[in-house]
């Protein structure tokens, strides 16, 4: 089925394909992932926030969380039954992609971007005080204790920069910097993704992954599970576009100050 793209929806596709150009070029620029990498180190702790909360949600306890300075993460938790440890191995790559397709739906209704901009900032704040920082302090876990610095300085960083740029910056800004942070949600969601998959061959060398922990969990093996996941996460984000191109209720007001949008009012 074919899907037209709705008048309303223009300027904003038009920015998300600019930004999403943009991080794929970036990826081919030498040293240019320098301007990424607070991005990858944002998107890697809504990773390993969604293996805490699914540990919650599933009567399970978070020791720690850790982001590290390649953007690597780690989130210990206690292990509940099958279906417990199911779902917290699969709330780190689809809960990255849900929130960004989350973003793209929240933008689509004209939600201010700085609200979703203090909103992300204490969501940080709070995954980096809490088991970033308190439940590692608590539990006395070595293996989460040697994470402690760097994910309390990227997370006040972040948390902070989030919070100054939704207060003082233009709604363009603001606007863009959403923009950004919903595409790479996505984009590394889905590359992540693909790295599992090759990790998960039976020719490939044993890496510990979250496909691997679902294998252990339940038999089935890793590359099913990774398979399985590429194609709940395409699923979300087909949706998430669905309603991105989809005509806004006329009950909400049309997002002003886009980015690369013309005929702007003053």
């Amino acid at each position: 089925m074919r899907y037209k793209l709705a008048d309303d929806a223009r300027p904003q596709a038009k920015t998300l394909l600019i930004v999403a150009a943009a991080s794929v070029v970036l990826w081919f620029v030498p040293f240019a992932e320098v301007l990424s990498y607070p991005f990858r180190i944002f998107v890697t702790f809504i990773h390993e926030g969604g293996h805490a909360i699914a540990a919650l949600l599933t009567g399970n306890s978070v020791q720690s969380l850790s982001v590290a300075m390649n953007a690597s993460g780690e989130t210990y938790t206690t292990q509940g039954g099958v279906l417990s440890q199911m779902f917290v191995s699969s709330a780190g790559y689809l809960g990255a992609m849900s929130f960004g397709a989350i973003l793209l739906v929240l933008i689509r209704r004209a939600i201010a971007a700085r609200f979703i901009l203090y909103g992300s900032a204490g969501i940080i704040l709070f995954l980096t005080t809490v088991f970033g920082f308190f439940k590692p302090i608590f539990s006395a876990s070595w293996g989460g204790l040697t994470g402690v610095p760097f994910t309390l300085f990227a997370g006040m960083t972040l948390s902070f920069a989030l919070f100054l740029l939704g207060k003082f910056t233009s709604t363009r800004v603001a606007m863009l910097v959403v923009s950004m942070i919903a595409v790479q949600c996505v984009l590394n969601a889905l590359l992540d993704l693909k790295t599992v998959f090759f990790l998960s061959s039976p020719f490939a060398a044993s890496v510990p992954n979250d496909a691997v922990n679902m294998a252990n969990a339940t038999g089935v093996p890793a590359i099913i599970w990774s398979i399985l996941w590429i194609a709940l996460a395409v699923g979300i984000l087909i949706l998430a576009l669905r309603l991105y191109v989809s005509a806004r209720d006329r009950a909400f007001d049309a997002q002003k100050d886009l980015p690369f949008e013309g005929n702007v009012e003053a």
